[in-house]
C-alpha cells in the first residue's frame, strides 16, 4: 500500500474515532429526509415529480451545508498536526510532504462522499419505499447532484487545506475558514445581486457574466444542479442558464479546476514550510 493510502486510511480511523464520520452522516441523511417529507408534500396537487422537488432542496442545503463540513475537516489538517507535534513525528519517517497533503485531502474526501451518499441515499430511498413513481431521468439528475455535492466537497477541502499551509495557529485557520464560507456562499451572490440592481437594468455581457458565476465554486454548483431540466423550472434559475454559455461539462471542469489549484498550492507552500 503506497504511503499516500496509509495516510488516507489514518484520516478515516480518526474520523470514526472522533465521530466525523457518524455526525456527518446523520446530519445529512436527518436533513434529507425532512426536505424529502416535508418539501414534496405539495407535489401531489401540482403533479410534479417528488423526486426532482428533492433535488431541488437537496441542492440548496448543498450550497450551505457541505462547504461547512469541507472546511471544518480540513482547516486545520496541516497546522493543527503542527502544533500538536504530530506532524514532525509523521514527516520523520520516509514519506513525502505531497504524500502527506495528497493522503489526508483523500481521507477526507472519502468522508465526505461516504456521509454525503448515504445521507442523501436515504432520501431517494424513502421516497422509493413509500411507492412514488420516479422517472429515469430524475434518477439521472439525482446521482449526478450527489457527485456533484462530492465535488463541491471536494473543492471546499482543497481551500481549506490551502488554509491550513498558510497560518501558523488552529484559531487563524479556524477564523479564516469561517470567512472563507461567508465569502462564497453569502456575500459573493449578495455583491453581485448588488452590482446587477446598480447596472439600472443595462445587460451585462454574456462573457462577463459567465466569468463572475465560474469564480464562485457555489454558483457552478448552481448552475449544474438548479438551472436546467425540471429542477431549473422549480428553482427559478432557468433564466440564468438561457444567458449563459456554460455546459455542464465545462461546469464539471471548472470544480475540478478548483479543487486541482488551491491542493497543489497548499502543496507547494507545505513543501518549503519548516515545521
Amino acid at each position: 500500500m503506497t504511503n499516500f493510502l496509509i495516510i488516507a486510511r489514518k484520516e478515516i480511523q480518526e474520523g470514526l474515532r472522533n465521530r466525523w464520520v457518524l455526525a456527518t452522516t446523520l446530519l445529512l441523511a436527518a436533513l434529507a429526509l425532512t426536505l424529502s417529507f416535508l418539501g414534496s408534500a405539495p407535489t401531489g396537487n401540482v403533479g410534479v415529480n417528488r423526486l426532482d422537488v428533492v433535488i431541488v432542496s437537496l441542492s440548496s442545503l448543498t450550497i450551505f451545508l457541505v462547504p461547512l463540513i469541507a472546511l471544518l475537516l480540513s482547516h486545520d489538517a496541516i497546522v493543527g498536526e503542527t502544533e500538536r507535534g504530530t506532524m514532525l513525528l509523521l514527516l520523520s519517517y520516509p514519506i513525502g510532504r505531497s504524500e502527506v497533503i495528497f493522503g489526508k485531502f483523500l481521507g477526507h474526501l472519502a468522508i465526505l462522499a461516504f456521509a454525503t451518499a448515504i445521507g442523501y441515499g436515504a432520501a431517494a430511498g424513502a421516497l422509493t419505499i413509500t411507492g412514488s413513481e420516479i422517472a429515469a431521468d430524475s434518477w439521472r439528475a439525482f446521482l449526478s447532484m450527489v457527485a456533484s455535492s462530492v465535488l463541491l466537497g471536494a473543492v471546499f477541502l482543497a481551500i481549506g487545506y490551502l488554509t491550513s499551509t498558510l497560518v501558523g495557529e488552529r484559531s487563524t485557520a479556524g477564523g479564516i475558514a469561517i470567512g472563507i464560507w461567508l465569502f462564497f456562499v453569502l456575500i459573493y451572490d449578495m455583491a453581485l445581486l448588488g452590482g446587477l440592481v446598480a447596472a439600472k437594468g443595462k445587460a451585462v455581457p454574456a462573457l462577463w457574466l459567465d466569468l463572475l458565476l465560474l469564480a464562485n465554486p457555489t454558483d457552478v454548483y448552481r448552475l449544474l444542479n438548479l438551472a436546467s431540466g425540471n429542477a431549473g423550472a422549480l428553482s427559478g434559475m432557468g433564466g440564468i442558464a438561457a444567458h449563459t454559455g456554460l455546459t455542464a461539462p465545462v461546469l464539471v471542469a471548472t470544480l475540478a479546476l478548483w479543487t486541482i489549484v488551491p491542493l497543489g498550492w497548499a502543496t507547494v507552500i507545505f513543501s518549503r514550510r519548516e515545521v
